[in-house]
């Protein structure tokens, strides 16, 4: 689809004007993390690859983008409230509403489930937010956050369904672009579909955008297949971070206009790929973290003749002896 195609998105979903706005507004509080480029064979696979590493960010991931422009936004709006921002998160987009409430001297409260591993609660906690454990899920926690909302008045800020957010997480396909303008296919892993919806937009169609996800979390590859958001489970290795029972509202349009590709892949593929990336290039990243790139180990996904790929490596936020033991 050409980059025209993104205007024929839905009222009120993400144009890519929105994303440039976002990279100028949070330009000072994020980092503009590096590509590694490898060899065909670094990796023992038969291709060159150029690996995004955005497990580098603040906080250990990308989520510290959507983070920022969400609460940048609601400062530079008014519209921050004295009892500040609420998030129910797995881990991941806590610390990183935690992380951003704090540089900006923002009130925060983050709901987490308990099945949410120590690495990430210890992030949240290092940056000083109010933390609440409980329920099984990230369904029951985001329920709670908004129960606790309604009675002190705290803006939610959604880990993947809203426009600010998706702007944020779409900053980096931007930087990646810039600093590998070659690709013709970058790939992607999702949970509710944040990254993956803000990086589409910004492709548009000019980059082959290949969707990743667990077979225990097939949230995006089942609303592709019924048309629409659905339902699935939430399990595997991987959940905490891309445990979305349903992906978002904003960004299911782009996915069905400009991800070229969805795939699943399993949870052995998944811990494979985390090793391989501790073994050969000394990289601990988090069981979300390698999702994109186990679709090429166990050929989920298999690039075509000529193709330059992409892989985003997302998340760092595990136990380094779950990864190096």
């Amino acid at each position: 689809m050409p980059a025209s195609g993104i205007m024929t998105f839905m009222p009120g979903t993400l144009l890519r004007q929105q994303i440039a706005a976002a990279a100028s507004r949070i330009a000072p509080w994020i980092r503009h993390t590096p590509v590694l480029r490898l060899a065909p064979g670094d990796l023992g696979l038969p291709l060159a690859l150029s690996l995004k590493l955005e497990l580098l960010q603040y906080t250990g991931s990308f989520k510290t983008r959507g983070a920022f422009n969400h609460l940048l936004t609601l400062r530079e709006t008014g519209s921050l409230p004295p009892a500040g921002v609420i998030a129910a998160s797995g881990g991941n987009h806590g610390a990183a509403v935690a992380y951003a409430a704090q540089t900006l001297g923002v009130p925060a409260e983050i709901f987490v489930p308990e099945a949410t591993p120590p690495a990430k609660l210890a992030r949240i906690e290092a940056c000083g937010a109010r933390l609440v454990r409980g329920g099984a899920s990230y369904a029951d926690a985001l329920a709670a956050s908004r129960m606790r909302a309604s009675e002190t008045g705290a803006v939610e800020v959604h880990a993947y369904d809203h426009p600010a957010v998706l702007a944020g997480q779409g900053t980096t396909a931007r930087e990646f672009e810039r600093d590998a303008p070659d690709l013709t296919h970058v790939l992607v892993a999702v949970g509710g579909g944040g990254l993956i919806g803000g990086m589409a937009a910004w492709y548009a169609g000019s980059v082959g955008v290949i969707a990743v996800e667990p077979e225990a979390c097939p949230s995006l590859h089942a609303a592709l297949a019924a048309g629409q958001p659905v339902d699935v489970p939430a399990g595997g290795v991987a959940a905490d971070a891309l445990g979305a029972r349903r992906v978002g509202a904003h960004m299911f349009p782009i996915a069905q206009a400009c991800v070229s590709a969805s795939v699943l892949v399993p949870d052995t593929a998944i811990r494979a790929a985390q090793r391989l990336l501790w073994e050969r290039v000394r990289l601990v990243a988090e069981p979300g973290g390698a999702t994109a790139l186990a679709a090429l180990l166990c050929g989920a996904w298999q690039p075509p003749a000529g193709a330059r790929v992409g892989v985003l490596v997302c998340g760092s936020n595990t136990d380094p002896a779950s990864v190096t033991a």
